[in-house]
C-alpha cells in the first residue's frame, strides 16, 4: 500500500470539507473505471465493481462532482440482462450463485441507478420472500469476508429489497418476514464490524424504536480506533472498508452528523489512506474461486475488496464534503447523552 505524504499534508492543511471534496473528485474516475471494466469483461453481476461505484456516484450526484453521464443506465442494463437470464431461477426460489447477497446487492444497485419496478425485479423480490422462509432472517451462503460473510448483511439487503421492489403478491409474506427479522435483529449480538454495521442498517430498515437504533449506533461508534478508523476484526488494523462502512451506516442509519468529532476523525483517517490514484487499498481476506481477471481497478488480486472499500470510503467523504443535507439528530447527537463522550477520547 502506498500513499503520498506530500498530498496528505496538503489536504490536512485545508478545511475538512474542502479536503473531502478533493478526495471524492479523485476517487470517482477510478470507481467509474471499475464499473465500466466489469461490464466489458463479465456477463454476471459483480457487486464489488458495480454496487459500490454506483453508490458513490449516487451520493455525489448533484453536488458539483464529476457528471454521472450514462453510468447508471449502463450498469442497470448489465444487471437487468443478468436478471433476465436467471428470471425463472429467481421466481422459483432457486436463485443464483451468491444467493441473497447477489440478489440483494443487484436490487440495491438498480435502486440507486434509478430503475423502476418491472417483472424482472418482481422475480428477484419473489426469490427473496421465498428463500429460507423457515428462518427468522436471511443467512448468507458465501464465505467471502468481509462483504459476503454476515447474516446481518444478507438480512438487511433482503429487507430493503422487499421494501423497495416487493409487489402486491409479496406484501403479506414480506410483512411476516419483516416481523420475524425485526425480532432476530433485536436479539442477535454482532461479532465484528461488518455485523455491527449491517445490524444498524437492518434495525433502521426494520423500523425499530429510536432507542434501539441509538444503542446499535453507539455499539458501532465505540469501536472506533485511536487512529480514527475502524477495523474489520479486533485482531486487524484499521482499513478503508471497515471505516467507510461504519461512517456511512452511522450517518445514514444512526443519524451521526458529518461535523461530529468522531465522524471527522474517520474522515481524517480516510484522507490519510487514500492512494495517489484516488483509490483505497485493502488486503483481501477471501480465497479466490474464479479465474483472475483485470476488472478495471488497481491493486491486482486485492482489486475487488479495494473497489468495494473505495466506494464506501468515497460515499462517506461525500457526506463530509459540504453542501449535503444533514441527517436528523438522534440520541447519539444529544449533548446530555453520556455515551457521546467518545468525542473526548484521547
Amino acid at each position: 500500500m502506498f500513499f503520498s505524504p506530500v498530498v496528505f499534508v496538503a489536504l490536512t492543511a485545508l478545511p475538512q470539507p474542502a479536503a473531502a471534496r478533493i478526495a471524492v473528485a479523485k476517487a470517482l474516475p477510478v470507481l467509474r473505471a471499475a464499473a465500466v471494466g466489469h461490464v466489458e469483461k463479465r456477463s454476471c453481476y459483480g457487486c464489488h465493481n458495480q454496487a459500490f461505484p454506483v453508490m458513490a456516484f449516487r451520493a455525489a450526484a448533484g453536488k458539483g462532482f464529476e457528471p454521472v453521464g450514462k453510468l447508471f443506465d449502463t450498469q442497470a442494463d448489465h444487471i437487468l440482462a443478468f436478471v433476465t437470464e436467471n428470471k425463472d431461477k429467481f421466481r422459483s426460489g432457486q436463485g443464483t450463485g451468491g444467493q441473497v447477497d447477489t440478489a440483494g446487492y443487484a436490487l440495491l444497485t438498480l435502486e440507486l441507478a434509478g430503475h423502476k419496478p418491472d417483472d424482472r425485479t418482481e422475480a428477484v423480490a419473489e426469490y427473496l420472500v421465498k428463500t429460507q422462509a423457515e428462518r427468522g432472517y436471511w443467512k448468507t451462503v458465501s464465505n467471502r469476508p468481509p462483504s459476503e460473510a454476515s447474516d446481518f448483511t444478507a438480512t438487511y439487503l433482503a429487507l430493503r429489497g422487499l421494501r423497495v421492489w416487493g409487489g402486491k403478491e409479496q406484501k403479506e409474506r414480506a410483512e411476516k418476514r419483516l416481523k420475524a427479522s425485526r425480532e432476530w435483529l433485536l436479539k442477535t449480538k454482532p461479532k465484528d464490524t461488518e455485523d455491527r454495521v449491517f445490524r444498524l442498517f437492518g434495525l433502521k430498515e426494520a423500523g425499530v424504536e429510536e432507542k434501539e437504533i441509538g444503542a446499535a449506533a453507539w455499539e458501532l461508534l465505540k469501536t472506533q480506533r485511536a487512529d480514527g478508523g475502524w477495523s474489520q476484526l479486533d485482531s486487524m488494523t484499521s482499513d478503508a472498508y471497515a471505516t467507510g462502512t461504519a461512517l456511512v451506516a452511522l450517518h445514514e442509519a444512526g443519524g451521526l452528523r458529518p461535523d461530529h468529532p468522531a465522524y471527522a476523525r474517520g474522515v481524517a483517517f480516510l484522507l490519510a489512506m487514500q492512494e495517489a490514484d484516488g483509490s483505497w487499498w485493502v488486503k483481501s481476506r477471501s480465497k479466490p474461486f474464479q479465474p483472475y481477471y483485470e476488472g478495471g481497478f488497481p491493486h491486482f488480486k486485492n482489486q475487488f475488496i479495494s473497489s468495494t472499500a473505495s466506494g464506501w470510503a468515497a460515499t462517506a467523504l461525500v457526506y463530509a464534503s459540504g453542501n449535503v443535507i444533514p441527517a436528523p439528530h438522534t440520541p447519539l447527537d444529544r449533548k446530555d447523552r453520556k455515551d457521546a463522550a467518545i468525542s473526548e477520547r484521547p
